[in-house]
């Protein structure tokens, strides 16, 4: 654990109880603070009296003032669609407002020799991204630590030894609120439409990421560049072509110039300086990472440790062992030549679409609660698709976008995957894409794709 010492002796307020919540009251405590802690729900609050810390009720009138600051968890909105009450309390009152991220530069700061920080965000392949970065990292003998919003609260962990890294996946709501972001190396993944309810639309949402390097003024900056956004992000960041603090990434385009750059094609990556070729690596082979959108995560991640002063030959040896984050083009299994793929985060169309143009024959299942505009925009991703099987909520509505696709609405995923399993051919993919939330049917994504992997082993185990 960290121990963030800056409000040692002083009265602070912690929102929201999850899994960083209780991390930041604990951080806090251990530093000196005055922990004040709240949560809406019930369950919250008995989580954090379990833990030690008696509940304050910060809704209450007057209940901000006298607060050195409010720590807020990711999930709760601060300004759109409208900030929750006790964050408008403390706005009106004067309170910083700020989040566990922040409280972690911060007790860095302090540091003679702190670690390096490697933090990750964009919309789609954040996950996979920095799992990636800290076991290239780890298998080249550095000592690593993973938080952030891929499952670890950051002020729980404890900080690396000497020449140690710290690798932080970013959500948009962290890098929003964030007081103090630093980060030595900061990668951009690529952007597409989602939480435009927080952001306030897309131009806010591109806003939230853009902090991390605008005002984290990162050593190194890994650029995705397939889509508009990347392309002014790495062009606002670069003094010219030249500059090598700028590391643009592409997966299905050859980056030409004469700075740095890191791309995929056909399967194989290439890194170029100075208008040259310095290094190339086969991914083909690599079954970790299936299809261009884990290409071009690997591309980022490669740029990342490069960056951090690994080998091109250990970078490739590290990449060979990955095997891939659970729910993200995870295999389960294979039965008589058909696979069987579980990529359940795919949550919105842009994912979806990736995951659809991972592999050549597939019986996709798909649906969920769906998001605004359905799958209408899969329709061009739709020619690998043998068949459809449509789940939950909204399986219905799904199969009135599918066009001419064969499709089955099957409403439960047991007969989903039975049905896709009877009648996948050799040679086929049984992929779980859902283009939905999982919150008609499932607490989570997590739990759905659980679910998917459970009966594909059960039928393995037939």
């Amino acid at each position: 654990m960290i121990a963030v010492t800056a409000y040692e002796g002083r009265r602070v307020g912690v929102l929201g109880l999850g899994r960083s919540g209780l991390a930041t009251c604990a951080a806090l405590k251990a530093g000196g603070a005055e922990v004040c802690a709240w949560d809406d729900s019930p369950e919250g609050r008995a989580k954090a009296e379990a833990a030690g810390f008696v509940p304050v009720d910060l809704t209450k009138q007057g209940a901000v003032e006298g607060l050195a600051a409010l720590i807020t968890s990711p999930g709760i909105p601060h300004l759109y669609p409208a900030p929750h009450p006790v964050i408008a309390a403390c706005l009106t009152a004067g309170v910083p407002v700020d989040n566990d991220i922040s409280l972690f530069f911060q007790s860095l700061a302090g540091m003679d020799e702190p670690p390096k920080v490697v933090c990750v965000t964009g919309s789609n392949g954040k996950s996979t991204t920095t799992a990636l970065i800290a076991h290239l990292l780890a298998e080249a003998g550095r000592d690593v630590r993973m938080a952030g919003n891929i499952g670890t609260g950051v002020l729980s962990i404890d900080l690396p030894g000497e020449a140690g890294v710290v690798v932080l996946e970013l959500s948009s709501y962290q890098t929003d609120l964030a007081r103090r972001l630093a980060p030595d190396v900061a990668v951009f993944t690529n952007l597409s439409p989602d939480h435009l309810d927080r952001h306030g639309g897309m131009g806010g949402y591109f806003a939230a990421k853009r902090r991390l390097f605008t005002e984290g003024a990162p050593a190194r900056a890994v650029i995705g560049v397939d889509e508009a956004e990347g392309r002014y992000l790495a062009m606002q960041l670069a003094e010219g072509a030249e500059d090598l603090r700028v590391v643009r990434v592409s997966s299905g385009q050859k980056l030409q110039g004469p700075g740095w750059s890191v791309f995929a094609r056909k399967g194989f990556l290439a890194e170029w300086r100075g208008g040259r070729q310095v290094a190339s690596i086969d991914l083909r082979p690599i079954t970790g990472l299936p299809g261009a959108h884990n290409h071009q995560n690997a591309c980022a991640a490669y740029a990342a440790v490069r960056a951090l002063g690994l080998a091109p030959r250990q970078i490739e040896a590290g990449l060979a062992s990955f095997q891939g984050l659970p729910h993200r083009s995870q295999l389960i299994g294979e039965r008589n030549g058909v696979r069987f793929v579980n990529d359940s985060k795919a949550t919105n169309v842009d994912s979806a679409a990736k995951a659809l143009q991972a592999f050549p024959k597939i019986r996709w299942i798909a649906g969920g609660l769906g998001k605004e505009g359905g799958i209408a925009g899969l329709v061009p991703f739709l020619g690998s698709v043998s068949k459809a099987y449509m789940i939950g909520h909204s399986a219905r509505d799904f199969a009135l976008q599918l066009g001419t696709t064969p499709h089955e609405i099957c409403e439960t995923m047991e007969r989903a995957v039975a049905r896709a399993a009877d009648e996948a051919e050799p040679g086929e993919v049984v992929l779980l894409a859902p283009a939905a939330a999982s919150f008609d049917q499932y607490p989570n994504f997590e739990k759905r794709g659980e679910h998917f992997a459970a009966l594909v082993q059960d039928l393995l185990g037939a």
